[in-house]
């Protein structure tokens, strides 16, 4: 089962949000004795019912054993083995459930090694391998035919025929999106696998009927091989294989079944166990529909042969869980091993844009201003990165503190250390005076707190930052991130432009991590210390005059919503293009206990109604490194129109409660 699976304290009806529950199984085994077998295939398949699958595969000849040798020859047991697969049909029809399994199935005066697709009680289709591997300890050759070796388009199985071939398609009548394709073991480790057709065909979910015995190192390789292929096709992947109840004559078999997504490990059962085990996943099949349409490599594509659709039936799932991880924080990985690499991996990122910004302009001057936040921090130890891997000397680099009007002690402390810790040029320019004249000019009470108020202050700063920057012959170097970015949280024409923006592609849930990251890593002894304290700082603009005691008064979540609430809806409405019922269903997944129903329906409504209100600043970013999946660049990623209209999301939001 997904241990990262979220619980869910309500039911969630799978369907709504595009998701098919499915299961590779491994079944209990005995070698040729197909009553044990079938009747074991049923439990297993019982199983997967009762835990909402619609869909469950078996391992590669499930029905016989894989290792049965020269028993294939025998009459007896392949007839056994084709009446098991009418029981297996009524079996599909009494539990609704899409049954795929492998058994030895005779055609033409030859025996293929097949797969069979079975659905409201019939066989709706067979499937034979392709690749028959016969080297080393494989002989598929001396029993079975390869599937180019047919010589009909159909096989006769109890008084009808049935389409077989591996020119065939399963989609979903009741779910348009759900589309099966089927290889069989070897089609998936050779250079061209079936299944890579079979994608481009149309197939969105692609079912692998294995039966893969168990060497040193194979497992980890295995893995490997099925996410890259679910990454490749842009499809689920369902990896089902044969169990230790194979022969152990020469080898033994693990029964390491997986589920994949689009390159994601969702489901992996444990090795080496005798009693049934499955992988159970949910399939986000309309999320893999949606990125098969944005990619344009993929449409380009062509099959490289004509299909035959043979219809089933998946049924519906109401759930009380979601199997597959539904992460509070998307841009963040939970395990500290992958997180530190990938903060070092975004890091160096960042500061290789920066260096080939400086090489190309012959810059050896860099200014930017410090504030003592998150986000200026992070540019900072960027831009001096860069100038140690380009050999320049750290006092290029003017680090500007601008204090102001809502100023704390704690925020310019931090600034001024981490200057100095690092060996910067440091100025202080006081704003105060300019933009108390600047209000005298154009008529503003100082005494109204309003948006003219701050915007005034961040405009001067930027005012500053670029007259120093003439000065010194230097580049100003953007902190804003892309969170801001995403809800418009910045000044235009202020700190919304800069001449580089290192941070524009780096969501705010992830800032925090990297400068945590620096301080272990990058940036040691005292100056770590103070990365910490700027981690631990509230987010603020400090555009407000600062509390009586000095503390910060203006909290920036307080007046647009959690971060870690519009990061989950940045990724979700950006990077999977998911409607606003569907980002809210996954929300109450991911923080249910955190935040009720109304606290996720008003940030969800206010992101929404910033990300549109806010486009025309994303429509002139200044140039910044792209570092994820998600970027805001007009020029890359992300071309929408500024007056877009935000009805239809929000009518879709309102009609999802």
């Amino acid at each position: 089962m997904n241990l990262l699976a979220r619980r869910s304290k309500v039911a969630v009806s799978l369907r709504s949000l595009g998701m098919l529950r499915v299961a590779a199984v491994t079944p209990e085994l005995k070698v040729a004795d197909v009553a044990f077998n079938v009747a074991a295939i049923e439990a297993a398949a019982a199983q997967a019912a009762q835990a909402g699958a619609r869909l469950a595969v078996f391992p590669e000849l499930a029905v016989t054993g894989y290792s049965c040798g020269d028993l294939f020859g025998q009459q007896l047991l392949l007839v056994q083995a084709e009446d098991a697969v009418l029981r297996l049909a009524a079996a599909s029809a009494r539990l609704g459930l899409v049954l795929v399994a492998g058994v030895p199935l005779r055609q033409g005066g030859r025996l293929f090694n097949a797969a069979v697709v079975l659905s409201g009680g019939q066989v709706c289709g067979v499937v034979p391998k392709t690749f028959l591997p016969s080297s080393q300890e494989f002989y598929e050759r001396r029993w079975f035919a390869a599937a180019g070796e047919a010589t009909a388009d159909h096989l006769r199985l109890a008084g009808r025929d049935v389409p077989f071939g591996t020119d065939l398609l399963f989609p979903a009548i009741d779910f348009p999106e759900c589309v099966l394709g089927i290889e069989l073991c070897e089609d998936a480790w050779v250079a061209s696998p079936p299944s890579g057709d079979l994608a481009v065909a149309g197939a969105t979910l692609l079912a692998n009927l294995s039966a893969s015995p168990e060497t040193l190192g194979k497992c980890a390789y295995r893995r490997a091989l099925v996410e890259a292929q679910s990454a490749r096709c842009l499809a689920g992947y369902l990896y089902a294989s044969a169990g230790p109840g194979e022969s152990s004559t020469d080898l033994v078999f693990s029964g390491h079944s997986l589920v994949a997504e689009y390159g994601q490990m969702l489901a992996e059962t444990e090795r080496f166990r005798f009693e049934a085990t499955m992988a159970l996943a949910d399939l986000d099949l309309e999320r893999l529909a949606t990125e098969r349409r944005r990619q344009s490599s993929f449409v380009a594509s062509q099959p490289q042969r004509r299909y035959r659709p043979v219809p089933i039936a998946v049924g519906e799932t109401p759930a009380g869980e979601l199997r597959r991880p539904v992460p509070r924080t998307p841009f963040v990985p939970a395990g500290s091993a992958e997180r530190d690499a990938r903060c070092r991996e975004i890091f160096a990122i960042q500061t290789t844009g920066l260096m080939t910004r400086l090489r190309h302009t012959g810059s050896r001057q860099a200014v930017l201003g410090i504030s003592g936040g998150l986000d200026s921090t992070l540019a900072l130890l960027v831009t001096a990165k860069a100038f140690d891997r380009l050999g320049l000397p750290r006092d290029g680099i003017v680090a500007v503190t601008m204090p102001g009007f809502g100023t704390t002690a704690r925020t310019r402390g931090n600034a001024e250390a981490l200057a100095a810790e690092l060996g910067v040029t440091l100025r202080t320019i006081a704003i105060d005076a300019a933009v108390g004249q600047h209000f005298v000019d154009i008529g503003h009470d100082p005494s109204r707190h309003d948006v003219t108020f701050e915007n005034a202050q961040a405009r001067e700063r930027t005012q500053i930052l670029m007259d120093v920057a003439n000065q010194a012959g230097g580049l100003v170097i953007g902190t804003g991130d892309l969170s801001e970015l995403a809800l418009g949280w910045c000044t235009y024409n202020g700190d919304h432009m800069s001449m580089y923006a290192v941070n524009a592609a780096v969501p705010k849930t992830l800032v925090r991590y990297l400068i945590a990251w620096c301080a272990e890593a990058e940036f040691t002894g005292r100056a770590a210390a103070v990365l910490h304290d700027v981690c631990a700082t509230p987010v603020s603009p400090e555009l407000l005059p600062p509390h009586p005691d000095g503390s910060i008064s203006q909290h920036t979540e307080a007046q647009v919503g959690p971060y870690e609430l519009h990061d989950f809806f940045l990724y979700h409405v950006v990077r999977c293009h998911f409607a606003p019922r569907k980002v809210l269903r996954l929300a109450e997944l991911a923080f249910g206990g955190d935040y009720d129903d109304a606290a996720l329906r008003r940030w969800l409504k206010v992101f929404l109604q910033r990300f549109f209100a806010q486009q025309f600043k994303r429509s002139c970013l200044p140039d910044g490194p792209k570092v994820g999946s998600v970027a805001l660049s007009p020029r890359g990623d992300w071309r929408m129109p500024s007056d877009a209209s935000v009805a239809l999301w929000l009518a879709d939001l309102e009609e999802g409660g």
